[in-house]
């Protein structure tokens, strides 16, 4: 995708949950999580134009798109809360599937409050913006901070962290998974915590935790495309789910074999609609590098 002239092209990465525990439903309906983040350098792209009219808005080149969208609402809460009167165009060039549990939207949204901060000129610290990008979705602030992190609460208390980093192969199948839905399922299936939530409220009690996927067997069944293509991985390396599904991935520690197995992925699986990725695990977002840079 190349728009025209006076579009300027930012990066929002996908992330994957090295894995998710979900502890207790909190009295403002949300549940209460424990996971860990990294980022891919592979992901959507946000091409943003500035204007002069003060309208933020979202189009394709030539349809106007629905406006309520997290990367239009996003430009509208910073500019609204910074008080400027410029606006922006806004075109997404989506990568990361609706419903894989890859942050695509929570991920636009983050690159455009990072973008537009610098754009417009606003200079909110990292901390404001997570704070702004909260009110949007959970996963926001993981985006704007740019850290790899363990996470707690909802996913907005974020504690850094260098993970190893390696080479992913991510399996999208062909299915759209609800959160909503997998939270029912795991409500009606009344399972209890599997330990008390301030056991996780420190890296200590994190470091010692299984790291497993509490919503993969109710996605798997959910989804039965899910459940195919992560005992495909499974047979070929450690793999689990990111989010509540349906991506799965591996990640191994050389190229490698990381293209070995994509490769495969491809051959028996692209056939079925399954998309394929192998991306590069970062600690770093590759949002930051290009702000920093720009």
């Amino acid at each position: 995708m190349v728009p025209e002239a006076g579009f300027q092209p930012w990066p929002a990465p996908a992330k994957v949950n090295l894995f998710m525990h979900i502890l207790e439903r909190r009295p403002d309906g949300y549940h209460e999580l424990a996971t860990a983040f990294q980022f891919l350098d592979w992901g959507d792209t946000v091409w943003l134009a500035l204007r002069e009219d003060g309208l933020c808005l979202r189009d394709d080149g030539n349809h106007q798109l629905p406006a309520e969208d997290l990367s239009v609402r996003a430009a509208r809460l910073l500019a609204q809360a910074a008080g400027i009167k410029k606006g922006v165009t806004i075109r997404l060039e989506k990568r990361i599937p609706s419903g894989s549990g890859l942050g695509g939207g929570s991920s636009d949204a983050a690159t455009v409050l990072l973008a537009l901060n610098r754009l417009w000129r606003v200079g909110w610290s990292l901390g404001d913006l997570a704070e702004l990008g909260l009110v949007l979705g959970a996963d926001v602030p993981v985006f704007v901070r740019g850290q790899a992190a363990w996470a707690c609460g909802v996913g907005e208390c974020l504690y850094p962290e260098d993970f190893p980093q390696g080479w992913a192969v991510v399996l999208m199948p062909p299915c759209l998974v609800s959160t909503a839905l997998v939270f029912q399922a795991w409500d009606a299936c009344s399972l209890p915590s599997l330990t008390k939530v301030m056991e996780y409220h420190s890296i200590k009690g994190f470091q010692s935790l299984p790291q497993d996927n509490h919503c993969l067997d109710i996605t798997r069944r959910l989804y039965p495309d899910v459940g195919r293509v992560w005992e495909w991985l499974s047979s070929h390396a450690p793999a689990r789910m990111s989010g509540t599904g349906g991506a799965v991935f591996a990640v191994f520690p050389k190229a490698a074999e990381a293209c070995r197995v994509a490769c495969m992925a491809r051959n028996q699986l692209g056939g079925r609609g399954v998309q394929v990725v192998r991306a590069r695990v970062r600690n770093l977002s590759p949002l930051h590098r290009a702000v920093a840079d720009s």
